[in-house]
């Protein structure tokens, strides 16, 4: 292994879902990207072959080379989920699965020993390091953070055994950091299998279109299905728990129902995806959103109880729930809310990598601090002269100015520029643009650019100066992370952004080149282009 200087930690998000990689070398973070935006093939879980051979190529590497290949799964835990049984088989709600989950986890965790092996072979001189997934999610939305100190919230699915944990980050002298996982919660009790088994009984993909089934429940009364959920996820001093009789216990299979005979009798028959969405689907879907923001301001809570601190982290898949986020700096509670551009599972490579070079250096790298455009970039690109049919090719002088008018005359723009966006958002180098002072911009935007349902939002960005007169935000949204309600002047002015629930998920936008979406070109870019346009907030993707 080379010296500390040297080090080259390649970490991994691998063989599950949302394949991603991401790079430390020399004590610095040098990249990540997620094979999805490289390969095409949404939250593959396949080997992110093409997210590693850009790394390594944009560092002059190869695979041997490599030190230390952090895989962001301790899977030698899932075993631990094993003692569990006793007390699954005890209970007339959980007997049926008990034998079936305890097989699952011996599977998978024969399956995670396979992975490291394939690992190690790819890389011949590096150690394979797993990391607990928690750590890996806590890792990365502390150190990119920025703070000091901060409560770290995490909320997914299913980490090896545990499901939510609370954690605290206090940055230390020569760059280290201390994390330290304070609280956690073990599954069955999991709010994001909740989540996604309801995505599935609504008619959706899990691990996909969750977001789809949070617009949707901007259109439905809670009040409906307010006592089914409350039963179906119930608060506890500490934390919550699922009612296995509506959640049953969780078998690490396919084919296995998340929801129960008796929970589809209690809101609706299961939805097929070609069938209509109609106005009970919408109140199941709005009284689970209510439900989760409940559970999430209650963990948000307990997080500050635990550590006493003023600022806040959050990561995992559920983190990715703008509304409840919104809700949860709207308690006043806290001083920041911070979710990094990549919070779901595609971020822990970065986590990973941090945790590991920290275990042999003692620090953690640099360079990742409110850092999002970490991807490729192909500055050597050069349109073909002969460009498809039905298209033509236009070079500007002022590329802001230009793209402003055609946005104020109304047209529908792509960009494609800088280096690629950590994350599921489309923050400005890889987005669809259109003017929000046309009321039925969102509308068009759906039904014949995304091709998706009339009740999908688009989400705004608007100058950091201006954000205050059209949004209840209070603090900077560089990454689109958090819904908040809008003012009058938004609805007024810019209603294409409004969503059903009064809200937007806005992305702040300044003139630091770090939070710049032209990362690299200072003050042009997007910035300029509002700037100088007069046009303060836009949509995107």
């Amino acid at each position: 292994m080379r010296t500390n200087n040297q080090l080259a930690v390649l970490g991994l998000c691998s063989f599950t879902h949302d394949s991603a990689a991401a790079l430390v070398v020399g004590g610095r973070l040098t990249g990540m990207a997620e094979e999805e935006r490289l390969s095409g093939v949404k939250h593959t879980r396949a080997y992110p072959a093409g997210a590693v051979r850009w790394l390594l190529d944009d560092a002059g590497l190869t695979p041997a080379d490599v030190d230390i290949v952090a895989y962001n799964f301790a899977g030698q835990r899932y075993l631990a989920g094993l003692v569990d049984t006793p007390s699954h088989l005890m209970r007339p709600a959980t007997r049926s699965r008990a034998l079936a989950r305890a097989a699952s986890l011996a599977v998978i965790h024969h399956r995670y020993r396979q992975r490291v092996r394939i690992l190690g072979s790819l890389f011949p001189n590096a150690r394979v390091r797993p990391v607990p997934h928690h750590v890996a999610h806590g890792m990365y939305a502390f150190a990119a953070s920025g703070f000091r100190e901060a409560a770290v919230l995490i909320i997914d699915s299913l980490g090896e055994t545990h499901t939510t944990s609370i954690g605290s980050g206090i940055a230390l002298p020569a760059g280290d950091i201390r994390y330290q996982i304070r609280r956690s919660v073990r599954d069955p009790a999991s709010l994001g299998y909740a989540y996604g088994a309801v995505t599935v009984h609504l008619g959706w993909r899990r691990g996909d279109e969750e977001g789809t089934v949070m617009a949707l429940a901007a259109t439905g009364d809670p009040a409906r299905f307010r006592d089914v959920f409350a039963r179906a996820i119930r608060l506890t001093p500490t934390a919550f728990t699922l009612d296995p009789g509506l959640f049953p216990l969780r078998v690490l299979r396919h084919g296995w129902p998340r929801v129960t005979p008796a929970f589809a009798a209690a809101t609706c028959p299961p939805r097929g995806p070609d069938e209509a969405v109609t106005q009970v689907h919408a109140d199941v879907a709005a009284a689970l959103q209510e439900r989760t923001e409940q559970v999430m301001v209650h963990l948000a809570n307990r997080a500050q109880a635990v550590t006493g601190a003023r600022r806040l982290c959050l990561g995992g898949g559920v983190a990715m729930n703008c509304v409840g986020i919104g809700k949860i700096l709207q308690s006043g509670r806290w001083d920041e809310v911070y979710v990094p551009p990549a919070p779901g599972d595609s971020g822990t490579p970065v986590g990973a990598a941090l945790a590991a070079h920290r275990e042999v250096t003692g620090a953690v790298p640099g360079g990742l601090v409110r850092s999002c455009y970490l991807g490729p970039s192909y500055a050597d690109f050069t349109p073909p002269q002969a460009p498809a049919p039905g298209l033509t090719t236009q070079q500007v002088d002022d590329p802001a100015r230009f793209l402003a008018e055609q946005l104020a005359a109304g047209k529908i723009a792509g960009l494609f520029q800088g280096r690629l966006e950590a994350g599921p958002r489309a923050l400005g180098n890889r987005s669809i643009l259109a003017s929000p002072l046309i009321p039925d911009m969102a509308n068009r935007l759906n039904a014949a650019v995304k091709f998706r349902e009339p009740f999908r939002p688009f989400a705004p960005v608007v100058l950091a100066e201006h954000a205050a007169e059209y949004f209840s935000l209070g603090q900077p949204s560089p990454f689109m992370s958090i819904a908040v309600p809008v003012t009058r002047l938004a609805r007024d002015r810019v209603p294409a952004v409004v969503h059903a629930n009064g809200t937007a998920r806005v992305q702040t936008l300044t003139r630091e080149v770090r939070c710049c979406p032209f990362h690299g070109h200072a003050i042009t870019g997007l910035y300029q282009l509002y700037a100088a346009s007069g046009i303060d907030v836009r949509l995107a993707w």
